[in-house]
């Protein structure tokens, strides 16, 4: 997995042009595969590439295609959203991160310009793409403004936004500070953010940087350019609305000053030019003419015979308007303009201790896989090696709308059981788009392999009774149909349950499925997608109140299910006592099932018992057990009972809103998996991707 930091400001023009430039400088001595992704970037006008991605693959060479920089445009993004597909976007963001993670060793990501009124609604969307993504993350903010507090302001906003979404921010950037000011500034985040625990850097303002070229204010007005083209590329530090005599302006001139005045005041051109070609006056970037005014033709004729002039560039509107748009410019460092690049790394490593945000980038710890890319990953690895997956509840909305989604996107095969006209019917009713010609149906009641399937039940069962009119009366019961597809391989896997008990759905599964070698008892996880990390919750479903040996089982069971599924397990045995403070039957419970697992995975990062606080709040674990492993970090938390753990994960399921995927039952031979009663069709969607994934 590639190493990656995620830059972000607080509003537009704060300057990530330079931050971008001094990370990818500092980096460029450790590798060279290194990517840019910028998730959204603004509409170009005909075509026009990013500056802030033209500039750092023209200077530091990078082989990535400029295509591959970026997922969307502004309007795209905001098109998706409006239409309440925050999920595709997500996922097609994630999508192309992936893929850049294949091929290079660093990824800076860059986020958005937040340039107009929906600048809060893209911080916003800046924080879900950040979390999404994992990270770290550095916050840039303007700190040009006059008042502290407007400064203050946005960046404890931002710092608490990431943090509250687990999002690592390592440090804050305050950029384009008054040069007498940076101590103040300093000083004064050293103490708001004190609690925060992040790198702060002020960085002060450049004038050079700070300056248009005459080419992007002529680009801004859609000015003519008249003379000088080939200069450009001068800076404009100053303007100078020139509407005074010449004897009386020129003594006021500044360095690099573009000089404002009506096309018709040749005086004021003639002069302008002669004073920049003396050692007595200030060089001059160029002279802007208004109001559409041409110039006469001797001053014409006379310009046209000199070997080199100023730029000379016109506009039609009046002067007031003109000024008025010319402040409205703003400067980029460009890729042809290595005087602005000089600058900006000057100023970042003169200012910027990246020795010490390499260390804090080095000690930050993820919590845990983010949320939605656990999600995508999920259908990802599904499509990869896609299974066969019988859902016996076709008479079910929700399990054909699941159907079309995962039809849809490729991941699995689909059998329904049922008759064929009736689901048609259903589907056409509910108005539901789904390919019939990528879907398997097979009716229970007359399919061809029903005289097979009744003779292995019998065989399988007839030790306990049961008879062969018997075993085919079963076979006509779905669950029992779609578990034996599974048995003898007609199917990978099956989901069940959205109209069924668990008992139900899991009853012929422990009759004839049986559990994998080794194994002594089944039981379940839950996947608890919470707002910043994803947890793994067993037994919540399936065994209700298990012994030490059965408890060690299901947490080294647990942490496998946790492992294959990309979240890295660090194991709490739940209890009411962290540690060797409390006694009593149910703690000793937990505490023989701690020493059992250690000793029959001691590589396994487990720690028991424990509080949940303890477990999931750095903080407090470290208070209860210092030096744990496991305390405050816990992936996988394991709970001394059935009436503990399905109450504690309907609670925060209910009280924080998380996506719940489970019950996943492990131990099985054969992956069949439960879902709830109140299931949604993603529920559906995401168990019958994890059922594949199991069977894969």
């Amino acid at each position: 997995m590639a190493n990656s930091l995620y830059l972000s400001t607080t509003e537009a023009h704060c300057g990530k042009s330079l931050i971008s430039l001094g990370v990818l400088d500092v980096i460029s001595h450790m590798t060279r595969r290194i990517a840019i992704f910028r998730p959204v970037i603004r509409d170009g006008v005909d075509g026009e590439r990013n500056k802030n991605i033209d500039l750092l693959l023209s200077h530091f060479h990078l082989t990535i295609p400029y295509e591959e920089t970026y997922v969307f445009t502004a309007s795209e993004a905001n098109d998706l959203i409006a239409h309440q597909q925050e999920d595709e976007f997500l996922n097609r963001i994630i999508e192309q991160y992936q893929k850049l993670e294949e091929k290079y060793d660093f990824i800076l990501c860059i986020g958005s310009d937040l340039l107009d009124d929906s600048g809060a609604f893209e911080f916003g969307m800046n924080v879900a793409v950040a979390r999404s993504l994992g990270g770290a993350v550095i916050i840039i903010a303007n700190a040009a403004g006059d008042s502290m507090d407007e400064l203050l302001r946005p960046i404890h906003a931002a710092v608490e936004a990431f943090r509250a979404k687990g999002c690592p921010v390592i440090g804050v950037v305050a950029n384009r500070a008054d040069p007498d000011r940076v101590q103040e500034i300093q000083e004064t985040l050293a103490v708001e953010l004190a609690d925060d625990d992040i790198e702060i850097t002020v960085i002060p303002t450049d004038p050079l940087l700070g300056s248009p070229t005459v080419k992007e204010i002529a680009d801004y007005l859609g000015a003519t350019v008249l003379y000088g083209e080939e200069h450009l590329h001068r800076l404009a530090y100053d303007y100078m609305v020139i509407a005074m005599q010449m004897q009386n302006y020129l003594p006021r001139l500044k360095e690099g000053a573009l000089l404002i005045t009506p096309g018709d005041r040749g005086e004021v051109i003639l002069s302008a030019l002669q004073a920049h070609r003396s050692v007595n006056y200030p060089h001059l970037a160029g002279v802007l003419l208004t109001a559409g005014e041409i110039l006469s033709p001797p001053i014409a004729r006379l310009l046209d015979g000199l070997p080199s002039v100023l730029p000379i560039i016109g506009v039609p509107t009046d002067t007031y308007e003109t000024v008025t748009a010319v402040n409205e410019v703003r400067s980029y460092i460009t890729a042809d303009n290595p005087r602005k690049i000089k600058a900006s790394l000057k100023l970042f490593r003169k200012y910027v201790n990246t020795e010490a945000y390499t260390t804090r980038y080095d000690t930050v710890e993820q919590r845990g896989i983010p949320p939605r890319l656990f999600l995508y990953n999920l259908i990802q690895n599904a499509k990869a090696n896609k299974k066969r997956v019988v859902l016996p509840e076709s008479d079910d909305e929700r399990i054909l709308r699941a159907t079309a989604v995962l039809i849809e996107q490729n991941a699995v095969d689909i059998i329904l059981l049922g008759e064929a006209k009736t689901i048609r019917r259903r589907v056409a009713q509910l108005g539901i788009k789904l390919d019939f010609d990528q879907v398997e149906i097979i009716n229970p009641h007359d399919s061809p392999k029903l005289d097979l399937y009744a003779e292995t039940l019998h065989e399988l069962r007839k030790h306990k009774g049961m008879t062969a009119v018997y075993a085919r009366d079963q076979l006509h019961d779905v669950s029992y149909f779609g578990t034996m597809m599974v048995h003898l391989g007609d199917a990978d896997g099956m989901v069940s349950g959205a109209a069924h008990t668990t008992a139900h759905t899991i009853t012929p599964a422990f009759q004839f499925v049986k559990t994998k070698p080794g194994t002594s008892v089944v039981s379940s996880v839950f996947f608890m997608c919470l707002e910043d990390r994803v947890l793994v919750y067993g037994d919540c479903a399936v065994v209700p109140k298990p012994t030490a040996e059965e408890l060690a089982e299901i947490a080294i069971a647990s942490a496998k299910t946790a492992r294959r599924f990309g979240i890295d397990p660090k194991v709490a045995m739940l209890s009411y006592s962290s540690g060797a403070s409390g006694h009593g039957e149910e703690v000793e419970r937990v505490r023989a099932a701690t020493a059992i697992a250690r000793e029959q995975c001691p590589d396994l990062l487990l720690e028991g018992p424990i509080q949940y606080d303890a477990a999931v709040d750095e903080q407090v674990g470290q208070s209860k057990m210092p030096g744990s492993a496991v305390a405050g970090r816990a992936t996988v938390l394991i709970f001394p009972d059935l009436n503990t753990g399905n109450n504690t994960y309907k609670a925060v399921q209910r009280e924080t809103n998380a996506i719940v995927v489970g019950p996943v039952l492990q131990g099985l031979n054969k992956p069949i998996n439960d879902l709830s009663r109140g299931c949604t069709v993603d529920d559906v969607v995401n168990t019958v991707a994890i059922t594949a994934i199991q069977a894969a």
